[in-house]
């Protein structure tokens, strides 16, 4: 029966650790045996295993998923992990809504705070956006200047919640109805101008006017992307009517 004395001791069961996640033979997602396992294999009681993870997960060499084991490395970014969760779960119509209570208040601290050399960026995203000829680079665009019109607000929380909100932008499905929406509304121009519109409350310093701009600006996504949805679940009806 192993014990914490001798070689059975937390510090000798640290030193062996240690060897082993130095030794690259762990498993290809880096998990560790069990700790009996570890217990079993090294003479030492699952004491001194336990007490030995535990220094090891200070020091960032390990860390523990409840009811799944021990993993070498520091903890995966759970929040990413969330994130993505919500973004595969969640759908256009939400995001939407959400940004309508996010981004006018970060047009309004824009133009505030916004710096003369974010404003001429801001101007030169707007062009490229308009420039856009197909899906990718529109949203890649579009994207780039919601996001510097966040960044300009200069609040770092309001930037990290901002990004949360901008992950769906990377999913495949959220660009195609996007697409989809601006072709059915034929309202490229008009977003044009409206995007004009705030960057030039921003560069006036006017925080009332900013705030207002973005908010017609989304209100007109949004109008588009409830025609486009509104189409979608009339022909999933009529084609289950006609099955």
């Amino acid at each position: 029966m192993p014990t914490d004395e001798s070689s059975g001791n937390s510090n000798y069961a640290l030193d062996r650790l240690r060897e082993l996640l130095g030794s690259g033979n762990l498993d290809a997602d880096g998990r560790l045996p069990t700790e009996r396992e570890l217990s079993a294999s090294l003479g030492v009681s699952r004491r001194a295993v336990r007490r030995a993870l535990e220094v090891l997960e200070m020091e960032g060499r390990v860390w523990r998923r409840q009811g799944s084991g021990t993993y070498a490395g520091p903890r995966p970014d759970t929040l990413s992990d969330h994130v993505g969760s919500l973004v595969a779960g969640t759908d256009p119509m939400e995001v939407m809504e959400v940004r309508l209570r996010i981004e006018p208040q970060l047009a309004q601290l824009a133009a505030v705070r916004a710096k003369a050399s974010e404003v001429e960026r801001l101007y030169d995203l707007a062009g490229k956006t308009e420039q856009s000829t197909d899906a990718d680079s529109h949203e890649l665009w579009d994207g780039a200047l919601h996001r510097l019109i966040a960044q300009s607000a200069g609040n770092a929380f309001f930037l990290a919640i901002f990004d949360v909100i901008n992950r769906v932008r990377q999913d495949p499905a959220w660009q195609t109805i996007r697409e989809r929406a601006r072709t059915a509304s034929r309202a490229a121009p008009l977003i044009h101008a409206q995007h004009l519109a705030i960057v030039d409350a921003i560069a006036a310093h006017d925080p009332a006017r900013a705030g207002e701009a973005m908010r017609r600006h989304l209100l007109t996504l949004q109008e588009s992307l409830v025609r486009i949805t509104s189409l979608d679940r009339q022909e999933t009806e009529t084609e289950k009517e006609l099955s």
